[in-house]
């Protein structure tokens, strides 16, 4: 199918645990776009301004009720396995197993998450 070709280009899956390379913060992938979908006037404000034409994903940061949009250049896999400690959490997943999430089924991503 058209979605599992598409599945192929993304590094992160919704639902696993990630760490900013520069930042440091860990959180949870919530959805994924083939390439940037913010504003240009977002996209300007970011500091860093990785390439727009990457996979981006909106992520839940831990500790607080924070969300992101992070480029994939800028994301590695958080082996360390906690859980998130975020209040959409629930919203957006099931429970946590071994590592990661398992989203709900009748969750649209991103629900009510800026950009």
């Amino acid at each position: 199918s058209w979605t599992g070709i598409m599945d192929e280009k993304f590094r992160f899956e919704i639902g696993q645990l990630i760490e900013h390379q520069r930042y440091g913060y860990r959180g949870v992938v919530v959805s994924r776009d083939d390439q940037c979908r913010a504003s240009k006037q977002w996209y300007e404000s970011n500091l860093t301004r990785p390439e727009r034409l990457q996979p981006w994903y909106h992520v839940l940061v831990h500790g607080g009720d924070a969300s992101t949009y992070v480029a994939e250049e800028n994301m590695r896999e958080d082996a360390g396995g906690e859980q998130v400690v975020h209040p959409l959490a629930a919203t957006f997943f099931m429970y946590f197993h071994q590592g990661r999430y398992t989203p709900r089924d009748d969750v649209s991503f991103p629900s009510g998450l800026p950009i």
